[in-house]
């Protein structure tokens, strides 16, 4: 797959069929329309090309800091990449570009920069300067520049009946079952991993706390849950807390991961989780003791759920 981080920069030409969007998640139902443009893509001869921009337009118009996204800019590659898409172009969102009148943003976007002789984009799609232009516009544009566009229906969009949106609402109320229905993968979390305060190895439950830099990405509900992930090409479980380790009186929120069966040195090196299961919301003990018996429960629990995960 081609990236390219800046529509502008103009390499090759190549004629393409392209869908635009944010993309956050590239759920089941993305992946629908993804399918779509590649298997036209190699019947006509085309590259198949996704138009995406980040930051997000939200967080440029809305100034919208708190907006949480189901993906960094990091992992939806690396989700795309397994697509069989050909090209991502990924163009820095700022005001300037969002002042490009509809006619400018067909004509320098997609005719100029993209050469798209096909355009598939859902019904409701809105574009060019205070998103004003509908899809009837985007076909009368076609016409005039010479490209064909196919409206993905609104009976096709509700048949998958995905949101970005529901997603989100799902990791935030801990239905890490649904949000992965409907993501079509496991929820990641991936960051570097670093020192804390040790207590975890005092209790025999040493833990490996993750760092996510990104501040936009959304973490689910606090609680336990169970984990894996893959390093140095080895599948390894765990179960890890979202929370404030209020038994300890914990005053910052951490994410931290009991690895099974495992004892490398961590430290300093990037890591992805991926959340299989939520196990329980955390709770304050009365005592160090009364947590290292929960914590035991909780490792019996998640061995039973890898235990039944292997057998599906």
């Amino acid at each position: 797959m081609i990236i390219k981080r800046n529509l502008f920069d103009k390499e090759e030409n190549y004629y393409t069929v392209v869908t635009v969007g944010t993309f956050d998640g590239v759920h089941v139902g993305h992946k629908k329309i993804i399918d779509k443009i590649v298997a036209n893509a190699t019947a006509n001869d085309l590259k198949s090309t996704i138009l995406t921009f980040f930051p997000h337009p939200r967080m440029v118009l809305q100034q919208a800091s708190d907006l949480k996204l189901l993906n960094t800019l990091e992992e939806k590659i690396s989700i795309l990449k397994e697509t069989g898409l050909d090209q991502l172009i990924i163009h820095p969102f700022t005001k300037e570009f969002s002042r490009l009148t509809a006619e400018e943003y067909v004509k320098e976007v997609l005719v100029e920069s993209i050469n798209a002789k096909k355009v598939i984009i859902g019904y409701d799609h809105r574009f060019g300067r205070n998103r004003t232009a509908t899809i009837g516009d985007l076909i009368k544009f076609g016409e005039k520049y010479k490209f064909d566009v196919e409206q993905i229906s609104v009976e096709e969009v509700n048949e998958v009946s995905v949101s970005s949106t529901k997603i989100r609402v799902a990791l935030e109320e801990g239905n890490i079952k649904t949000a992965n229905t409907f993501l079509g993968y496991s929820y990641m979390l991936t960051g570097i991993i670093t020192k804390g305060k040790g207590l975890g190895k005092q209790i025999d439950f040493p833990t490996a706390n993750i760092h996510i830099k990104e501040e936009y990405k959304l973490i689910p509900k606090i609680g336990v849950y169970v984990v894996k992930s893959e390093y140095n090409n080895k599948t390894i479980y765990g179960m890890m807390n979202i929370g404030y380790n209020p038994t300890v009186n914990g005053e910052k929120k951490t994410i931290e991961v009991h690895f099974l069966d495992f004892d490398e040195d961590l430290y300093d090196k990037e890591i992805r989780v991926e959340l299989l299961e939520r196990l329980r919301d955390e709770k304050r003990f009365d005592s160090i003791e009364d947590l290292k018996k929960q914590l035991i429960k909780d490792k019996e629990a998640t061995l039973a759920f890898i235990a039944n995960y292997h057998a599906q």
